[in-house]
């Protein structure tokens, strides 16, 4: 792993900020304890143990919604910057639609251009709602994560269960050791996953919106798959 950059540390000074922001700093100080051993020098199994016993700790001193805001707010962010356009397109259309279907194909353009995946594949991921934008239905968006980049064929390709959960997952942290059964973690260690998507719709409505994950192969899933309940005045 790169020593330029940590990202164990990095993701861990984000956590402890989000906790200290919405809990307190008892309560951060708490839930930290023995976060100065992880790095990216630890082993991921190191790194899982030490998130499952925080994550039940954090469970222990704070309500479900305090966990889902602190989780959310540790996810990796899109682009602000390639954001810009759907926010200035919602702000002067207040089309919803037409924002989500202009997402979509820059979506699908990411697909092609960058990740250069084969026809079969990009077709079947698109069929099945996978990707940024996700599925527009109602109020809400339906988006399920497709599987992390560098094993979009090999996703397809793997037939048993527990790998193909293992490289489907987007979370260097512990993705590596989601092979071995008993490797579970409490669901709302998700929500940072969750949060990416909040980010977005949040970015381009500009107003508040709630995330939900509905399926995560953390917890058994195929898929990592995400609601985005947007406000009922868009």
């Amino acid at each position: 792993m790169s020593e330029e950059f940590d990202f164990d540390k990095y993701w861990l000074n984000k956590f402890s900020r989000c906790i200290e922001e919405i809990a307190g700093s008892e309560i951060r100080t708490s839930v930290m304890k023995g976060s100065e051993e992880i790095s990216n020098q630890s082993t991921r199994q190191e790194v899982f143990d030490w998130s499952n016993g925080a994550m039940s700790r954090l469970s222990e001193l704070i309500d479900d919604e305090e966990k889902i805001d602190i989780m959310t707010g540790c996810a990796c962010r899109y682009s602000t910057k390639s954001l810009e356009k759907f926010q200035k397109l919602y702000a002067e259309t207040k089309d919803l639609k037409l924002v989500h279907q202009e997402f979509q194909k820059e979506f699908e353009g990411f697909l092609e251009s960058n990740l250069k995946i084969e026809d079969k594949y990009k077709e079947e991921l698109l069929s099945r709602g996978m990707g940024a934008a996700g599925k527009l239905q109602g109020n809400k968006i339906i988006a399920t994560k497709i599987p992390k980049s560098a094993y979009i064929k090999e996703w397809f390709e793997e037939s048993d269960p527990i790998k193909k959960r293992s490289i489907f997952c987007h979370c260097p942290r512990i993705r590596d050791v989601l092979d071995k059964e008993n490797n579970v973690l409490p669901e709302h260690y998700c929500y940072c996953g969750a949060g990416f998507y909040k980010g977005i719709w949040e970015d381009i409505l500009q107003k508040e919106v709630k995330v939900e994950v509905l399926e995560s192969v953390i917890h058994g899933g195929e898929v990592c798959k995400i609601a985005i309940h947007l406000p009922k005045d868009v």
